[in-house]
């Protein structure tokens, strides 16, 4: 029967894979992802050999209907994204839409994913929190900021290395008191975790140090840290 198997991979460490997410790259026709090039990388380690189509924002809306075309001719696929699960602040989920408008089966194959990694570390409250994934780079940013600042659950967000310094700043002239966590590079060689508040940060990430990608973690407003 055709399928959409929607699989978490690695975020770094190409180990931090399920043995039924391997089992399903192998046996499916083909497998849709970012970045052919990364996707490559992993499938090379492990020695799986498979057709691969790139899918990414730009190119997502030309290739919807060339998949779902061979899935309703009966053949399986995986989607994949460069690191992580598939959806989660990329590409995927007007794909997933589409195939279950077209009532084909729809598989999630569970794995890393950076945010619930993250909260899991943070040592921040977890029982409601709220994932932003990356901010607006422009238009609407600081109206974003002064929602955070009110926000009573723990804020999980997305940054890149070209605006993280920028984003200490922001959140040091915002929500000066918060208390922030910043993950750096999980489950890569050179992973960091930071705790502390924003003019903290000020000199954390100098030009020696600033490559890698970014988690943030930021406190509930109510929260007391001790």
């Amino acid at each position: 029967m055709s399928a959409l198997f929607v699989v978490a991979t690695p975020i770094g460490n190409l180990r931090d894979i399920t043995l039924r997410a391997l089992d399903i790259l192998k046996e499916v026709d083909f497998i849709i992802c970012e970045d052919t090039r990364v996707t490559s990388v992993l499938l090379k380690h492990y020695d799986i050999h498979k057709e691969l189509i790139s899918f990414n924002a730009r190119t997502e809306e030309k290739k919807i209907e060339f998949i779902i075309s061979r899935l309703a001719n009966g053949e399986t696929c995986a989607l994949v994204s460069d690191a992580g699960t598939p959806c989660i602040s990329d590409p995927g989920v007007r794909l997933v839409n589409a195939v279950h408008k077209k009532q084909i089966e729809i598989v999630g194959i569970p794995g890393a994913s950076g945010v619930i990694l993250a909260l899991s570390i943070a040592g921040l409250p977890t029982d409601s929190f709220l994932f932003e994934g990356f901010l607006p780079q422009k238009k609407g940013r600081q109206k974003k900021l002064g929602e955070i600042s009110t926000e009573d659950r723990t804020v999980v967000l997305y940054e890149s290395v070209y605006r993280i310094n920028k984003l200490m700043n922001e959140l040091n002239s915002i929500m000066p008191d918060r208390l922030v966590v910043v993950c750096k590079e999980l489950t890569k060689k050179f992973e960091q975790i930071w705790r502390g508040k924003p003019n903290e940060f000020r000199d954390t990430f100098n030009e020696n140090n600033i490559k890698g990608e970014f988690v943030i973690l930021i406190a509930p407003s109510s929260w007391v840290h001790n």
